[in-house]
């Protein structure tokens, strides 16, 4: 309650009624560094989402689905009301204010943290309230609050990422078209990584490093600090006609730029903050045609060398999976290992590979009843002992120079029933529905999603989360355009995006199961009926057979399946002793 009521009195003094705060940084990542973690601080919920408003008297805090059950425990007495998003009786933010507003009052929210679209829509939808953009007010609350990341950068070389610079710049002035007399303003930091080949660790688990960038073509604008740049890096950004300016100069960017120029923004992407700065100079704007983002679109095609260094990354993610299996499976019910043990064994075993720069994203060791719960984490007051019985769900991935890896294997440690067989068998069902899908080019996920659900479904069974999302390369696990779910989405998988596969169920109170392996959308056929696409499955592990109802499955589904271990083995045992070969031989062998 202490830092509400710290907030409360900078209300008072700056006569605002309500203030909005977000999990956002200016940026609008994924994940945020802990300077960004406001909402955080200003509640104590430690979830990667939720949005949290406060008013002279009230305070509450929405969330969604994956974390009802830890924002319960990590909100009680702390006189935050908790809002489950997503449910049919959700009261939304904007409901909520009117409710504890009067028809005057003023909402705040930072500048920095709100795209202008969200702007738009939030200030819309507060009315007659009074949406107010203000300037961080943390930065003078928040006494203790960690320094911006300072974390040295580095340039990936064009080996790992097939492109310079220079013809990404190319590629983005051809996808635009008339770029004269134009500048393109750049806010997202995978983006900015992308476009540079720069890579940092000043976000946990994304690769990147805190930036904005300008094209103003050709030439580039790169806004960051400076401290975190070697001499070597410096110069070779300055061959690839980058002019480098500190972070914190990029208020003042118009003044690098010609005035009579316009601004290409895109409204999803571009905070509130950019535009007052644009709209203090005068500067014209033009909204993005593409609404993804022309950079998000470009990179989610992987180019020849990405996609060959995604399988090196696959090789060496399931020699390490190999070998923590190996470990798990000797020493569950020998010695006592918990959830967090699970995570930090595979942790260390992945740090073997001289290539691997980190985890992609929060391991998730759910065992038994926690792995019906879909995001679950495991903290030092959740942790428990993982038994020689039930389900072990292990959701988890690597950055490793070469690529990304994310990939999900559930385990049964102990004789599965008749129920968790059949369960297990229609996630798996699905996942090689999905894998083995022959499709028309320009066809979206949302048609093939269903593939995916159709064993579960006509079992009366769904999962609520997507299907799929794209991956990035030593980049955001999570990125778009493309996805693979029921809510539509336009955009159509393409030769080189790469996507998930990761169906699942989810017994409240009992266990969960999902099996996910990355996928790539590549050329099958062209034929007098046009072109038609399919998927690479570029994972390298083996899906645990003990749980498998072999009388559900079809031929189709059991000559995939043993064609896809006989994969698995061909690829992973030359880098394997005899004792391993041996134990991927056994967990490969036909059904």
């Amino acid at each position: 309650m202490e830092n509400i009521e710290k907030l409360r009195a900078h209300m008072r003094q700056t006569n605002t009624d309500a203030f909005i705060i977000p999990s956002n940084d200016p940026h609008f990542s994924e994940y945020v560094a802990d300077y960004w973690k406001c909402r955080e601080w200003i509640s104590g919920f430690t979830g990667s989402a939720a949005t949290v408003a406060v008013t002279a008297e009230k305070a509450a805090l929405w969330t969604d689905s994956r974390y009802f059950i830890q924002a319960e425990q990590q909100l009680a007495g702390s006189g935050i009301e908790l809002k489950k998003t997503g449910l049919d009786d959700s009261e939304t933010i904007t409901e909520w204010l009117h409710k504890h507003l009067n028809a005057s009052a003023t909402v705040g929210i930072d500048e920095k943290l709100i795209s202008i679209a969200e702007y738009e829509d939030l200030q819309n939808s507060l009315l007659p309230l009074q949406l107010v953009p203000v300037t961080d007010p943390f930065a003078t609350i928040w006494t203790n609050r960690p320094a911006m990341p300072e974390k040295k950068v580095f340039l990936l070389n064009s080996k790992f990422s097939g492109q310079f610079t220079s013809q990404k710049v190319q590629d983005i002035t051809n996808a635009i078209g008339d770029t004269k007399d134009k500048i393109y303003i750049i806010s997202a930091l995978d983006e900015i990584a992308w476009l540079f080949n720069l890579r940092g660790s000043d976000i946990d688990y994304n690769p990147t490093a805190i930036a904005y960038a300008i094209i103003d073509f050709p030439k580039l604008h790169l806004f960051i600090n400076m401290s975190k740049i070697s001499s070597a890096c410096k110069n070779s950004l300055a061959a690839n006609n980058t002019v480098l300016h500190e972070y914190n100069d990029f208020t003042t960017f118009p003044k690098y730029i010609d005035y009579n120029k316009t601004a290409i923004i895109n409204p999803r992407k571009t905070s509130v903050y950019v535009h007052n700065i644009l709209k203090k100079h005068n500067l014209k704007t033009e909204i993005e045609a593409n609404p993804n983002g022309v950079i998000t679109s470009l990179k989610a095609i992987k180019n020849k060398t990405e996609t060959g260094g995604f399988r090196r990354a696959m090789i060496a993610d399931g020699i390490a999976l190999v070998r923590f299996w190996i470990w798990l499976e000797q020493n569950t019910g020998q010695t006592k290992i918990t959830e967090l043990d699970v995570s930090a064994k595979l942790h260390e075993i992945r740090t073997k590979n001289k290539l691997f720069k980190g985890e992609s994203f929060e391991t998730i060791a759910a065992y038994a009843e926690h792995g019906a719960i879909v995001h679950y984490e495991p903290t030092q007051e959740s942790n428990i002992e993982i038994k020689p019985e039930g389900f072990l769900l292990i959701d988890s991935g690597g950055q490793y120079l070469y690529g990304t890896t994310d990939i999900t294997r559930t385990l049964h440690l102990g004789t599965p029933s008749a129920a968790e067989k059949r369960n297990y068998t229609l996630v798996l069902k699905g996942n090689l529905a999905l894998s083995m899908a022959k499709f028309p080019k320009g066809t979206r996920g949302t048609q093939l999603d269903m593939l995916a659900r159709q064993p579960l479904c006509a079992d009366g069974k769904n999962y609520r989360h997507g299907t799929g999302h794209g991956v990035g390369h030593f980049l955001n696990v999570h990125e778009g355009p493309q996805s693979i779910r029921m809510n539509e989405n336009p955009v159509t998988l393409e030769d080189g995006m790469i996507t998930s596969n990761e169906p699942g169920i989810y017994i409240a109170g009992k266990y969960g199961i999902r099996i996910e392996n990355l996928i790539l959308c590549k050329p099958y056929k062209t034929t007098e009926f046009g072109e038609f696409m399919q998927f690479e499955v570029l994972s390298l592990a083996p899906i645990d057979k003990k749980a498998i109802n072999k009388k559900l499955m079809t031929k189709d589904e059991i000559n995939s399946l043993n064609s896809y271990h006989e994969k698995v083995y061909r690829k992973l045992s030359p880098y394997l002793n005899e004792e391993e070969k041996q134990w991927l031989q056994k967990k490969t062998r036909k059904i």
